[in-house]
């Protein structure tokens, strides 16, 4: 993820962001949302050092707002297609969503606070669910806010990071720690998942 990190290339994206305008950096996350494999924490780099601290994160905040909710949206409206079965359908997916619909947003609130957490499936199995639509836009508000936030906040001033080593390394630490924190996270609503099924399963 880093093997972009220099000052070069960051010099390079400020003037290309700058170039093309906020529309693309609107653009650019709310396409990610879709495609994950995109890296987010680049896109909001990019426009962090591009725009400023405010308006790189409001830019980017927008757009992966948007996005994550237009992917709610399509698989809300097209997820139960016979087509796509054989991805709705796998056995991790019917379970996450049987637990959302059991224990509401609060734990997909949680995943969307975190960088580096799988969002494309939260808004995939929150789409599957019977989360109402304006509760779920709300989540997407607030916890896309704080993640955001926190990405733009370590990306303010990516230049100066990179000719300062120990507030590079600082950033990096940090950086690994949400990610850790993330999948810590995850992995514990995974054992929640499974624990609170099974208990449904012996009521039954």
């Amino acid at each position: 993820m880093f093997d972009w990190l220099t000052v070069e290339n960051i010099e390079e994206l400020e003037k290309y962001y700058r170039t093309l305008g906020p529309l693309v950096s609107i653009l650019l996350p709310f396409i990610e949302a879709f495609l994950p494999f995109l890296p987010l924490f680049v896109i909001v780099v990019a426009n962090v050092n591009a725009f400023g601290l405010f308006w790189g994160f409001i830019l980017s905040w927008v757009g992966t707002t948007l996005g994550s909710y237009a992917v709610f949206l399509v698989v809300r409206k097209f997820g139960r297609h016979p087509r796509l079965q054989f991805f709705t359908q796998r056995k991790r997916i019917k379970k996450l969503i049987k637990w959302v619909d059991m224990n509401g947003l609060s734990p997909l609130f949680v995943l969307l606070c975190f960088p580096f957490t799988p969002s494309v499936l939260v808004n995939i199995v929150a789409g599957l669910s019977h989360i109402h639509p304006r509760f779920y836009l709300l989540a997407i508000i607030i916890g896309k806010l704080v993640m955001i936030f926190s990405m733009s906040f370590i990306g303010q001033d990516i230049t100066e990071l990179l000719h300062n080593p120990v507030k590079l390394i600082l950033s990096v630490v940090v950086i690994f720690l949400l990610w850790l924190l993330g999948k810590a996270v995850e992995v514990r609503l995974n054992k929640r998942v499974e624990r609170d099924l099974q208990k449904r399963h012996k009521k039954e």
